[in-house]
C-alpha cells in the first residue's frame, strides 16, 4: 500500500516540485498552502508531514504542536522545511516533536532518503520489537538487566545512555534512525538535549569497540544504523 505523504508550503513552486518527485518515488501526496488547510487534510491520516514554518493563518510550529495533541494523528512523523537555519530554531521544533529539520534550499535526494527513514523509524518505534532482555548480534552480546556489553566475548563498560544507545541500534539493525528519533527513544521527550549529543555518544561506543568500526554506521545528512549481518 502507498504511504501517503501531506506536503504543506505556501510557495506553490515548492509544492509543485516537491510533489513531483515524491511521485516519482511511489508515493501517494496531498498539498495544502496553509497551515489551517493542513490540520483539515489531517483527517485523511498522512503517513507523514512535510511542514514549512513560515505559514499563513497558522505556522508550521503551531500545526506540529495541535499534531502532536491530537488524538488518532498524534505520532504522525513530521519534518519541518524551512528557511529558518538557526540552532534555536531546530530545538523548537524537536522539542515540539518533529522528527526531522531540512533547510531550504532543499535537496530532493536527502529529502527523499529523510521521508523514506522517517516512515521506516516510525513503523519501528510505533510496532516496537518484544522486550528482549538478551541480544546476541555479531559480535555484540548486550544483557539488558544486568547492564553487560560483551564484544567479542570481552566485557566493556558502557555508561547509560551509551549503553541504552547501543542498545537500541542493535535490536533494530539495518535501520536508518535520525538524531531526533535516537533522543526521543533513548533520552525522551522530556529531556532537553540538542542533536550533537548523538553524534558524541556514537562517537564514545565506537571508542570502545575499535575493532569493529563498520558496527554503527553513518548515514550522512541522516543519522546512523546498526550493520545488518546476513
Amino acid at each position: 500500500m502507498k504511504k501517503k505523504i501531506l506536503v504543506v508550503d505556501d510557495e506553490e513552486s515548492i509544492v509543485e516540485t516537491l510533489t513531483y518527485n515524491l511521485l516519482k518515488e511511489d508515493f501517494d501526496v496531498i498539498s495544502a498552502n496553509d497551515g489551517e488547510s493542513a490540520l483539515n487534510l489531517m483527517k485523511e491520516k498522512p503517513d507523514l508531514v512535510l511542514l514549512d514554518i513560515m505559514l499563513p493563518k497558522l505556522d508550521g510550529y503551531a500545526v506540529c504542536k495541535k499534531i502532536r495533541e491530537t488524538k488518532g494523528i498524534e505520532n504522525t512523523p513530521v519534518i519541518f522545511l524551512t528557511a529558518k537555519s538557526s540552532e534555536v530554531d531546530e530545538v523548537i521544533g524537536m522539542n515540539l516533536g518533529a522528527n526531522g529539520y531540512i533547510t531550504k534550499p532543499i535537496s530532493h535526494k536527502k529529502l527523499i532518503a529523510w521521508v523514506k527513514s522517517v516512515i521506516k523509524n516510525s513503523s519501528v518505534v510505533d510496532n516496537p520489537p518484544s522486550d528482549d532482555i538478551v541480544i546476541s548480534y555479531g559480535p555484540v552480546y548486550i544483557d539488558r538487566e544486568r547492564y553487560i556489553v560483551k564484544i567479542d566475548g570481552e566485557e566493556k563498560i558502557f555508561p547509560r545512555k551509551e549503553f541504552e544507545l547501543l542498545f537500541f541500534l542493535t535490536r533494530n539493525p539495518g535501520i536508518v534512525f535520525t538524531r531526533m528519533i535516537l533522543l526521543k527513544e533513548v533520552w525522551g521527550s522530556d529531556v532537553f538535549v540538542v542533536d550533537r549529543t548523538v553524534d558524541v555518544h556514537i562517537r564514545k561506543i565506537r571508542e570502545k569497540i575499535p575493532n569493529h568500526p563498520e558496527l554503527i554506521e553513518t548515514i550522512k545528512g541522516v543519522g546512523y544504523r546498526f550493520k545488518e549481518f546476513s
